[in-house]
C-alpha cells in the first residue's frame, strides 16, 4: 500500500468537522486517535483512502475520519468493501465493525471476506455489549452475562472472534486494545503492511453499559501479569519483571516461574507463521477473575500471518485473460443466449 509520490498530510488534517458523538470515556475516541496518528505515516494519497462501516457505535468512525468514506447498513460493510475492492483495488481500504455488526448479523459476510482474501483491513471493536441500542448482549458477552435482554443471565456461548477468524482462514489475524496506544498503532501499521485480508480484534471499553470488562488487561496492577504481548522469534514471557513464561507440554500450554528453577530454553518461541499454534494461543481465553496463580494470560499481538493471493488481483486476472482469449465480450449475444427458460 505504499506511495511514495503521495502529497505528505498530517493527523490534524484528518479531523473533521463534525461532532464526535460518542459517550466522554468511550474507547473508541482513542481509537480514533491511533487511526488518525497512523494514516499520515503510511505513505497513502487520503484520496485513495476509504473507511467503510455498519451499524454500531464504532460505525460512526467515518464521519470522523477526512478521507472517503460510508456509513452502510448492519453487517453489510464487508460487502460494501469487497466490492470497492473490486472495481478500485487501487484504494486502501478500513472496514470498522463491532462484536455485534461483524459476528452477529454480519457474521457470515466477515468470514467469507477474510476466506476470500481481499487486500483490505478490518478492525473490529470487540466491547462485548450492544452499546448504540442501549446494553443489550453481543455475541461475545461472557456465558452469565445479566444485561436488559437477558435479566436472568445469558446461556449463549461466546464467540471467540480470533478462532472464528483463524478458522475462516484468515491471513493476518491480531489483537489490541485501546488503552494502549502504541502497540495499538504497531498494530495498525502491520496489518496495513500485510496484503490480503487482515482481521484485528481491539478491546473497547464501553464506559456505560459493560464498564471494566477488559479492566485487568489495562489497570497497572493487574496489566503485566494478565497480559502476554506476542513478537515473532521471542519468547512467551510475561509478569511484573517477566519471570512468568509459556511452555508446551505436548500441545498443551504450562505456565512456568523462570525464579524457581524453569529455564528460558524450555520457552515457547512465538512464531506468527505457525498456523497450529496460533490456533492454542487463541484458546488462552480463561476468566483472569476466576482462576489461579497461575492461569494463562491473554495474548496480543499477531497471532498468525500467511501470504496468500488475493482476491481482486486474481479476478482482474481471470478477467483480462477471457478478454485475451474471445475478446470484449457481447451482451446481445448473451441476452439471446440458450440459457432461457419459458414461463407459462
Amino acid at each position: 500500500m505504499e506511495n511514495t509520490t503521495a502529497e505528505k498530510f498530517t493527523a490534524k488534517e484528518l479531523v473533521t468537522d463534525q461532532e464526535v458523538r460518542w459517550c466522554p470515556g468511550c474507547g473508541d475516541y482513542s481509537i480514533l486517535k491511533q487511526a488518525q496518528t497512523v494514516i499520515p505515516e503510511l505513505g497513502i494519497a487520503r484520496e485513495n483512502i476509504v473507511f467503510i462501516s455498519g451499524i454500531g457505535c464504532s460505525s460512526r468512525f467515518p464521519y470522523y475520519m477526512e478521507t472517503f468514506g460510508m456509513h452502510s447498513i448492519h453487517g453489510r460493510a464487508t460487502a460494501i468493501a469487497s466490492g470497492l475492492k473490486a472495481t478500485r483495488p487501487e484504494l486502501s481500504i478500513w472496514l470498522v465493525t463491532g462484536d455485534g455488526d461483524g459476528l452477529s448479523i454480519g457474521g457470515n459476510h466477515t468470514i467469507h471476506l477474510l476466506r476470500r482474501n481481499f487486500n483490505l483491513n478490518v478492525l473490529l471493536f470487540n466491547n462485548e455489549i450492544y452499546g448504540l441500542t442501549k446494553g443489550q448482549y453481543s455475541p461475545t458477552s461472557e456465558e452469565g452475562k445479566v444485561t436488559k435482554s437477558t435479566p436472568m443471565g445469558s446461556v449463549d456461548h461466546p464467540f471467540n472472534p480470533i478462532a472464528l477468524c483463524l478458522g475462516a482462514d484468515a491471513t493476518f489475524v491480531a489483537r489490541s486494545m485501546d488503552r494502549d496506544p502504541k502497540h495499538l498503532q504497531a498494530i495498525l501499521k502491520r496489518a496495513n503492511d500485510h496484503k490480503g485480508a487482515s482481521f484485528v480484534e481491539i478491546y473497547q471499553n464501553c464506559n456505560v453499559f459493560n464498564d471494566g470488562a477488559f479492566e485487568v488487561f489495562t489497570e497497572k496492577s493487574s496489566k503485566k501479569k494478565e497480559t502476554l504481548f506476542m513478537e515473532s522469534g521471542k519468547p512467551l514471557v510475561f509478569g511484573d519483571n517477566n519471570e512468568l513464561g509459556i511452555k508446551l507440554d505436548g500441545f498443551t500450554p504450562v505456565v512456568v516461574n523462570l525464579t524457581e528453577g524453569a529455564s528460558e530454553n524450555d520457552l515457547w518461541i512465538h512464531d506468527d507463521r505457525d498456523r497450529v499454534k496460533a490456533g492454542i494461543l487463541a484458546r488462552f481465553f480463561d476468566n483472569p477473575r476466576a482462576m489461579s496463580e497461575h492461569h494463562l494470560p491473554r495474548p496480543f499481538g499477531v497471532f498468525y500471518v500467511e501470504d496468500r493471493p488475493v482476491y481482486e488481483e486474481k479476478m482482474i486476472a481471470q478477467l483480462e485473460s477471457m478478454t485475451a482469449k474471445r475478446g470484449a465480450g457481447d451482451l446481445d449475444a448473451l441476452l439471446r443466449g440458450r440459457e432461457t427458460w419459458t414461463i407459462s
